[in-house]
């Protein structure tokens, strides 16, 4: 099983400066995408459906089929368009962040790879508007590229910043802020593939997965496939954060367990404490007791488990966390990053934070903690996009998975953590956005 010693997307970062196209050049860099203009579109996204390649976004939707439900040019004569989903908001993941930042010129060639795969000429990258250094990483490698009409060919790409929010993330929503429109979410059908930017047929895919086309086309499809284990091809850039002695982002392949993971690349819970909890793919999943994490890291292992790969985010919490004070902090994210377009969430994620708030200051009463997983219910599958969906998922698995604890806050009037709990003076991931002062110590 192949560990951060082994990489796709990430290869020769520690031996080449990637960001530069001559250094990139020198070990093979855009030698895929002369290898896929010489083929047809076709014969390119039978190859991304032969690597068995899944989006690394969150959604895990096999990527040579989304780009196959785009129409042939004869079928729709309006333009096709490319769309990056580099907004990455989610807490915990910051694995698209680096990967822009150190290999742009191989995210760029996935990217033209794509383009013509889905015979597109123009691509639009939308980044996360705090992500000023990756912004400028791939600004610079774009002018590079701007020099070598031998590469870029007769495709235009555009670096566009959002301004922000979370829900932007979601790619209906993210195509109506590349229009110049609020960020919410459109109702489904039609599909962005069928009608998308600028009521065209468009692919909106991550910057992960882009990443990996290069490969896959280098290798070919079924020798990728070979990497990884069934339903969860390839490799993964795992983000490990919380409590570990080495947080960062590892390039693993999938199936590779949890506790290597956590205890192996993330080098175990520091202090000598135990580990209490694992969020294993962003705080939007369903999160994992402690001793759930003999399991793999991939698709199937983790359905099992009700819970998901997510965005890859993997948040590690050692045995003096308060799962009530989690919960606040991850229904404060909501609420804030609610479009407000939709009532359940709207007014769902702020219950949820109020009863939050109740049961860690003692003032919440016994009916209380089934009106929070009530109010959970009644977001569930209701509304346009998975915001309020996800989050009333993972703060009910706080209450499935930890129930004592959150009965203790009503039992003892108060909680049993206190100011003791790392997560007590933590504050909610709201608190880093671009339109905090505190948030240009993250950037």
């Amino acid at each position: 099983m192949a560990t951060d010693s082994k990489r796709i997307v990430l290869a020769g970062v520690d031996e080449h400066d990637l960001t530069k196209l001559a250094d990139y050049e020198s070990i093979g860099g855009y030698s895929a995408l002369t290898k896929a203009r010489a083929m047809t579109p076709q014969a390119v996204t039978d190859e991304v459906i032969a690597s068995e390649l899944r989006g690394r976004g969150g959604a895990f939707f096999p990527t040579g089929r989304k780009w196959s439900f785009v129409p042939k040019p004869d079928q729709n004569p309006n333009p096709h368009y490319l769309v990056v989903n580099a907004d990455e908001s989610e807490p915990g993941s910051f694995k698209d962040n680096e990967i822009m930042a150190r290999v742009p010129h191989r995210f760029f060639e996935g990217c033209l790879i794509a383009a013509h795969a889905v015979e597109s000429r123009h691509i639009f990258v939308y980044i996360r508007g705090e992500y000023t250094g990756p912004y400028e990483v791939l600004v610079s490698a774009l002018e590079e590229l701007e020099t070598r009409p031998d590469l870029r060919g007769d495709v235009t790409i555009v670096v566009h910043r959002g301004a922000g929010a979370y829900i932007c993330g979601e790619e209906t929503a993210l195509l109506e802020s590349l229009e110049g429109k609020r960020g919410q979410p459109r109702t489904k059908p039609p599909f962005p593939a069928v009608q998308g930017l600028y009521a065209s047929p468009t692919v909106v895919n991550n910057v992960e997965t882009l990443a990996t086309v290069p490969a896959i086309i280098e290798l070919g499809g079924a020798e990728y496939a070979k990497l990884g284990v069934p339903d969860s091809r390839g490799t993964r850039v795992v983000s490990i954060s919380g409590h570990v002695e080495r947080p960062g982002n590892y390039e693993i392949e999938n199936g590779l367990s949890m506790r290597e993971l956590i205890y192996g690349l993330g080098g175990g819970i520091p202090n000598g404490r135990t580990l209490k909890a694992v969020i294993p793919g962003g705080s939007s999943t369903v999160i994992l007791r402690g001793d759930e994490i003999d399991v793999g890291y991939d698709f199937t292992s983790l359905l099992k488990l009700n819970t998901a790969m997510g965005s890859a985010g993997v948040i590690a919490l050692d045995d003096r966390c308060c799962m009530v004070q989690l919960g606040i902090r991850v229904s404060e994210f909501y609420e804030h990053e609610s479009c407000g377009k939709c009532t359940p969430c709207r007014e769902g994620t702020r219950w949820m934070t109020q009863i939050l708030r109740r049961l860690e200051s003692g003032e919440a009463v016994q009916s209380e903690l089934d009106l929070l997983l009530d109010v959970c219910d009644r977001i569930n599958g209701k509304c346009l996009c998975p915001l309020g969906e996800t989050a009333a998922i993972a703060v009910a698995s706080y209450v499935d998975k930890f129930r004592a604890e959150f009965q203790a806050h009503i039992d003892e009037a108060g909680c049993p953590f206190g100011d003791s709990s790392p997560l007590h003076d933590v504050p909610a991931p709201v608190s880093l956005h671009a339109s905090s002062p505190a948030a240009a110590e993250f950037v």
